[in-house]
Protein backbone atom coordinates (compact mmCIF):
# COMPACT_ATOMS: atom_id res chain seq x y z
CA UNK A 1 0.00 0.00 0.00
CA UNK A 2 1.49 3.35 -1.01
CA UNK A 3 1.66 5.93 1.80
CA UNK A 4 -0.35 9.07 1.10
CA UNK A 5 1.38 12.43 1.38
CA UNK A 6 -0.22 14.32 4.19
CA UNK A 7 0.69 16.01 7.45
CA UNK A 8 -2.62 14.75 8.82
CA UNK A 9 -2.89 11.29 10.23
CA UNK A 10 -4.07 8.63 7.91
CA UNK A 11 -5.13 5.30 9.29
CA UNK A 12 -4.78 2.11 7.26
CA UNK A 13 -7.84 -0.12 7.04
CA UNK A 14 -8.66 -3.10 4.83
CA UNK A 15 -10.93 -0.76 2.83
CA UNK A 16 -8.18 1.84 2.29
CA UNK A 17 -7.01 4.93 4.13
CA UNK A 18 -9.05 6.87 6.68
CA UNK A 19 -7.99 10.53 6.90
CA UNK A 20 -8.46 12.72 9.96
CA UNK A 21 -8.73 16.49 10.38
CA UNK A 22 -8.89 18.09 13.79
CA UNK A 23 -9.00 21.29 15.79
CA UNK A 24 -7.40 21.52 19.23
CA UNK A 25 -8.02 24.16 21.90
CA UNK A 26 -4.43 24.94 22.91
CA UNK A 27 -5.54 26.41 26.27
CA UNK A 28 -7.42 23.35 27.53
CA UNK A 29 -5.71 20.75 25.27
CA UNK A 30 -9.16 19.46 24.25
CA UNK A 31 -9.86 18.20 20.76
CA UNK A 32 -12.88 20.39 20.04
CA UNK A 33 -13.55 19.47 16.44
CA UNK A 34 -12.64 16.56 14.24
CA UNK A 35 -13.79 14.81 11.09
CA UNK A 36 -12.87 11.60 9.28
CA UNK A 37 -13.29 10.48 5.67
CA UNK A 38 -11.83 8.37 2.90
CA UNK A 39 -10.15 11.44 1.34
CA UNK A 40 -8.35 14.50 2.72
CA UNK A 41 -10.33 17.40 1.29
CA UNK A 42 -11.19 21.02 2.03
CA UNK A 43 -14.64 19.80 3.06
CA UNK A 44 -13.10 17.52 5.69
CA UNK A 45 -11.06 20.30 7.29
CA UNK A 46 -14.06 22.64 7.07
CA UNK A 47 -16.24 20.06 8.81
CA UNK A 48 -13.72 19.80 11.69
CA UNK A 49 -13.69 23.60 11.99
CA UNK A 50 -17.51 23.81 11.98
CA UNK A 51 -17.67 21.25 14.79
CA UNK A 52 -15.12 23.17 16.83
CA UNK A 53 -16.99 26.45 16.39
CA UNK A 54 -20.31 24.77 17.22
CA UNK A 55 -18.89 23.27 20.41
CA UNK A 56 -16.86 26.23 21.72
CA UNK A 57 -18.47 29.33 20.17
CA UNK A 58 -15.19 31.30 20.24
CA UNK A 59 -15.17 35.09 20.28
CA UNK A 60 -13.96 36.97 17.23
CA UNK A 61 -10.22 37.48 17.11
CA UNK A 62 -9.27 33.90 17.90
CA UNK A 63 -5.94 32.91 16.33
CA UNK A 64 -6.24 29.75 14.25
CA UNK A 65 -2.89 27.94 13.90
CA UNK A 66 -2.47 25.41 11.11
CA UNK A 67 0.11 23.91 8.84
CA UNK A 68 0.55 25.12 5.28
CA UNK A 69 -1.46 22.29 3.72
CA UNK A 70 -3.48 23.12 0.63
CA UNK A 71 -6.71 22.47 2.54
CA UNK A 72 -5.89 25.33 4.95
CA UNK A 73 -4.55 27.70 2.29
CA UNK A 74 -7.62 27.26 0.08
CA UNK A 75 -9.87 30.27 -0.45
CA UNK A 76 -12.92 28.42 0.88
CA UNK A 77 -11.22 27.56 4.17
CA UNK A 78 -9.79 31.05 4.59
CA UNK A 79 -13.28 32.44 3.92
CA UNK A 80 -14.62 30.22 6.73
CA UNK A 81 -11.98 31.61 9.09
CA UNK A 82 -12.95 35.14 8.11
CA UNK A 83 -16.66 34.33 8.53
CA UNK A 84 -15.96 33.09 12.08
CA UNK A 85 -13.79 36.13 12.86
CA UNK A 86 -10.63 34.05 13.20
CA UNK A 87 -7.12 35.17 12.33
CA UNK A 88 -5.14 32.53 10.43
CA UNK A 89 -1.57 31.80 11.55
CA UNK A 90 0.85 29.67 9.55
CA UNK A 91 4.57 29.34 10.05
CA UNK A 92 7.10 29.77 7.30
CA UNK A 93 7.56 26.84 4.96
CA UNK A 94 9.47 24.07 6.73
CA UNK A 95 8.74 25.51 10.21
CA UNK A 96 6.13 23.46 12.06
CA UNK A 97 5.97 25.32 15.40
CA UNK A 98 2.58 26.99 14.91
CA UNK A 99 0.95 23.59 14.49
CA UNK A 100 3.03 21.69 17.08
CA UNK A 101 0.14 21.14 19.56
CA UNK A 102 -1.97 19.41 16.91
CA UNK A 103 0.99 17.40 15.64
CA UNK A 104 1.59 16.29 19.24
CA UNK A 105 -1.99 15.03 19.42
CA UNK A 106 -1.61 13.10 16.16
CA UNK A 107 1.52 11.47 17.60
CA UNK A 108 -0.31 10.51 20.80
CA UNK A 109 -3.23 9.08 18.84
CA UNK A 110 -0.95 6.95 16.71
CA UNK A 111 1.28 5.76 19.58
CA UNK A 112 -1.49 5.12 22.11
CA UNK A 113 -4.12 3.64 19.78
CA UNK A 114 -3.55 3.26 16.06
CA UNK A 115 -0.21 1.42 16.10
CA UNK A 116 -1.79 -1.24 18.34
CA UNK A 117 -4.83 -1.92 16.14
CA UNK A 118 -5.65 -3.36 12.75
CA UNK A 119 -8.91 -2.04 11.38
CA UNK A 120 -11.04 -4.07 8.99
CA UNK A 121 -13.24 -1.13 7.96
CA UNK A 122 -13.17 2.65 8.04
CA UNK A 123 -16.29 2.56 10.25
CA UNK A 124 -14.44 0.42 12.79
CA UNK A 125 -11.49 2.82 12.78
CA UNK A 126 -13.81 5.84 13.12
CA UNK A 127 -15.58 4.32 16.13
CA UNK A 128 -12.27 3.50 17.81
CA UNK A 129 -10.82 6.97 17.19
CA UNK A 130 -14.04 8.70 18.28
CA UNK A 131 -13.94 6.74 21.56
CA UNK A 132 -10.26 7.60 22.04
CA UNK A 133 -10.92 11.33 21.58
CA UNK A 134 -14.26 11.68 23.39
CA UNK A 135 -13.77 9.24 26.27
CA UNK A 136 -10.04 8.93 26.84
CA UNK A 137 -8.14 11.95 25.47
CA UNK A 138 -10.54 14.73 26.44
CA UNK A 139 -11.88 13.27 29.69
CA UNK A 140 -9.29 10.92 31.20
CA UNK A 141 -5.80 11.42 29.76
CA UNK A 142 -3.74 13.60 32.08
CA UNK A 143 -1.55 16.34 30.61
CA UNK A 144 1.55 17.63 32.38
CA UNK A 145 0.91 21.07 30.87
CA UNK A 146 -2.43 21.17 32.74
CA UNK A 147 -1.00 20.19 36.12
CA UNK A 148 -1.69 16.51 35.40
CA UNK A 149 -5.41 17.08 34.92
CA UNK A 150 -7.53 15.81 32.04
CA UNK A 151 -8.58 18.57 29.59
CA UNK A 152 -12.27 18.40 30.56
CA UNK A 153 -11.42 18.66 34.27
CA UNK A 154 -9.06 21.57 33.63
CA UNK A 155 -11.73 23.42 31.59
CA UNK A 156 -14.35 22.80 34.30
CA UNK A 157 -12.00 24.04 37.05
CA UNK A 158 -11.09 27.12 35.03
CA UNK A 159 -14.73 27.90 34.33
CA UNK A 160 -15.66 27.49 38.03
CA UNK A 161 -12.78 29.73 39.14
CA UNK A 162 -13.60 32.38 36.54
CA UNK A 163 -17.27 32.43 37.57
CA UNK A 164 -16.41 32.64 41.26
CA UNK A 165 -14.05 35.57 40.74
Amino acid sequence: MKLPRSTHPYIPTSEGWLYLAGVKDVFTCEIVGYAMAARMTQELTGQALFRAVHQKRPAAGLIHHSDRGSQYCAHEYRNLLEQFGMTPSMSRKGNCYDNAPMESFWGSLKNELVHHCRYATRAEAEASIREYIEIFYNRQRRHSRLGYLAPAVFALNFSANTTAA
